[in-house]
């Protein structure tokens, strides 16, 4: 709900210019009924807003430095998953295991290509006989 007023609040915000130019009347000369209304309507949205948009201010402030460099140290990473991982839709929500490793699944696993001799498909029973391996 704060977005949707956010996002209201910067439309308002950058609608007062025109609200200015309409000043060659007197405050309610030359308005309709509904048009004072909805002058009413957003100056006292706008008033409303104001201290929510003071908040979110000091909030970018503070936050800002911690997020360039968040995206200077992962930018690099996160552009190289996004090369890898075409789709989003084709894969089950992360999975976090207990030592910090992530695991993405596939919703239809991939078929091996015949002209990789490294791809083999993977089968629980594919490991060296008499060999398990605890996940």
């Amino acid at each position: 709900m704060k977005h949707t007023g956010l996002i209201l609040a910067a439309l308002l915000a950058s609608a007062t210019p025109l609200a200015a130019e309409d000043k060659r009347h007197a405050p309610g000369e030359g308005l309709s009924l509904m048009e004072r209304g909805a002058q009413m309507f957003f100056r006292g949205l706008m008033s409303e807003m104001e201290p929510a948009l003071k908040e979110l201010q000091g909030f970018a402030i503070e936050v800002e430095p911690a997020l360039r460099s968040f995206a200077k140290e992962m930018g690099p990473a996160l552009s190289d998953i996004l090369r890898k991982v075409e789709d989003f839709s084709v894969y089950h929500p992360p999975v976090i295991l207990p030592n910090g490793d992530i695991i993405m699944r596939r919703k239809v696993p991939l078929e091996p290509d015949a002209t990789d001799p490294e791809a083999t498909p993977e089968t629980p029973d594919q490991g060296p006989p008499g060999k398990q391996i605890d996940l």
